[in-house]
């Protein structure tokens, strides 16, 4: 026992001596707390220069975010001001567009918009997601409305229209898109609703100008790529779309449209599948499409008849144009330190569509305030298949993270789907003053095809727009950001028409110089 008591004295000495050694090292007063994470609503000053991930504007499970985008500019053939249309002017040769003129650009690098996004965690790593969104014009604040800019130059002359074109945006508060679903880190994401087409989502991450209206052929025409040669394509109205990314290097996705025109769909089928993946700086994604009885709505141009329209045809009434397309689509791109290099292709092939409809349609995009007649409707246009085909290159230079430098180019062209070898050719430009010169020249050379056969029919070659033709485009952007949450830009495009891609144009070529203010939230 004596032995025992001593060995615990002996030890209990030892931690005592060793705990004032310790304490001798230690500091006489606390450290001090650490600095408290700076506030980034403190000042406006500091909620500018924080990022909308850094310091969202949330609420519980909801957050506001969107984007103001405002500009001018110059362009040596301008198209006037459209309150309804997306891009609110051309930047891109266009065919309204002739005669320079200074002008307000509205939404030059990134629609205007405003949506609220919904995150709620469940169970695991499983949450609820949901996202509605809508774009519109900052100078008008009209929502974003393709088909009413159509009907806003229903009964105008081509010469004195205002810019427009058919869109997948028609409107309303989902005019973007309006889904909910839920999303998993392990499983993937599920959602339902109106949704961006895979391909109008893969454009932006793979288009050097970012989807840019006011620098981008693809950015400015959803025609392009995001629709599959087709705009209103670009989004569906009611869809599934699923999504699973392995460890951030190789995924897969598909989406498909529940329902038709009946549905407010752009077409009466749709689907799209996507591969890809990304690795050491390279991202690689490919693409497959189909649309059934795609729909491609245009305005009557008034130049005749009771209201400028044809007999029979009211104010409200539009043209449209019918196409089954299949679509393929290569993207990469390559980050190495501060360059990003970009490449696409594209191949869109239209036929004619399975579906005559001699009634006339509606429902579609934009259609419960229009119809299209029998008479407006053309479901023959693409008895010899149009090719189109689209491609880009570009480079983007991070001079620091405040400053980046981006040029591009951008060229499209379509193939001979006349059915015979084109002649020359012109087209009148209605409404223009006397001495304009007609548009649309085309000549064997530029649009030499295979004659008709014993099994195909020739098409006359006076409908120049079958004709081959070609759409170049080159543009050059200048982004400082002073703040994380605002970019100062300042850019040019250079675009121009030929062959039977001028069919109609009053002028074949453009050059816009366009900056602007845009503010994320």
């Amino acid at each position: 026992m004596n032995v025992l008591k001593s060995i615990l004295l002996a030890g209990g000495a030892a931690v005592l001596m060793g705990a004032a050694a310790h304490a001798a090292d230690l500091p006489t007063k606390k450290a001090p707390p650490a600095a408290p994470a700076a506030n980034c609503f403190a000042t406006f000053l500091t909620w500018l220069d924080s990022t909308p991930a850094d310091c969202p504007l949330s609420v519980g499970p909801l957050t506001l975010y969107g984007a103001i985008d405002v500009g001018g500019g110059y362009a040596t053939n301008a198209a006037k001001f459209n309150p309804y249309y997306p891009n609110g002017v051309a930047s891109v040769i266009s065919k309204q567009s002739h005669g320079s003129a200074w002008q307000g650009v509205p939404s030059g690098l990134t629609q205007s918009n405003v949506g609220i996004k919904l995150k709620q965690p469940l169970f695991a790593d499983v949450s609820l997601v949901g996202d509605v969104n809508f774009g519109f014009d900052p100078y008008s604040l009209q929502f974003s409305n393709g088909p009413e800019s159509l009907y806003n130059n229903n009964r105008v002359p081509q010469y004195f229209q205002s810019a427009n074109g058919d869109s997948s945006r028609s409107g309303g508060l989902d005019n973007s898109r309006g889904y909910a679903g839920f999303s998993s880190p392990t499983y993937g994401t599920l959602t339902y609703g109106r949704q961006n087409s895979l391909m109008n989502n893969l454009e932006t991450a793979y288009d050097p100008m970012g989807g840019a209206y006011a620098f981008g052929l693809v950015g400015y025409s959803s025609t392009l790529t995001s629709g599959d040669g087709d705009t209103e394509t670009a989004r569906y109205n009611q869809s599934i779309q699923y999504i699973y990314n392995y460890q951030k290097i190789a995924h897969i996705g598909g989406i498909v449209q529940l329902g038709g025109y009946d549905q407010g769909n752009g077409a009466q089928e749709a689907y799209q599948i996507d591969i890809g993946g990304t690795y050491a700086g390279f991202s690689l994604d490919g693409l497959y499409a189909y649309d059934k009885d795609a729909v491609q709505l245009a305005a009557y141009g008034g130049s005749s008849g009771k209201y400028g329209l044809p007999a029979g045809v009211a104010p409200s009434d539009l043209k449209a144009t019918l196409a089954n397309v299949s679509a393929f689509t290569l993207l990469g791109k390559y980050q190495w330190t501060q360059w990003t290099f970009f490449g696409a292709y594209q191949n869109s092939t239209l036929s004619n569509p399975s579906d005559k409809f001699p009634g006339g349609i509606s429902g579609t995009i934009g259609i419960p305030n229009y119809a299209v007649l029998p008479s407006g409707l053309s479901t023959t246009s693409y008895t010899h298949d149009k090719i189109l085909q689209t491609a880009w290159t570009g480079v983007k230079y991070s001079v620091n993270p405040q400053l980046d430098l981006t040029g591009a180019f951008y060229d499209v062209w379509q193939n001979n789907y006349s059915g015979s070898s084109c002649v020359a050719n012109t087209v009148a430009i209605s409404g223009a003053p006397a001495g304009t010169p007609s548009q649309g020249t085309n000549t064997a050379k530029n649009n030499a095809g295979t004659p008709a056969t014993k099994t195909s029919a020739a098409v006359s070659p006076s409908a120049v727009g079958n004709c081959s033709g070609n759409e170049p485009a080159v543009s050059f952007l200048i982004d400082y950001r002073p703040f994380k949450r605002v970019d100062t830009y300042l850019g040019v495009i250079y675009s121009e028409v030929s062959g039977g891609l001028a069919n109609g144009y009053i002028k074949t070529n453009n050059t816009a110089l366009t900056g602007g203010v845009r503010i994320s939230f």
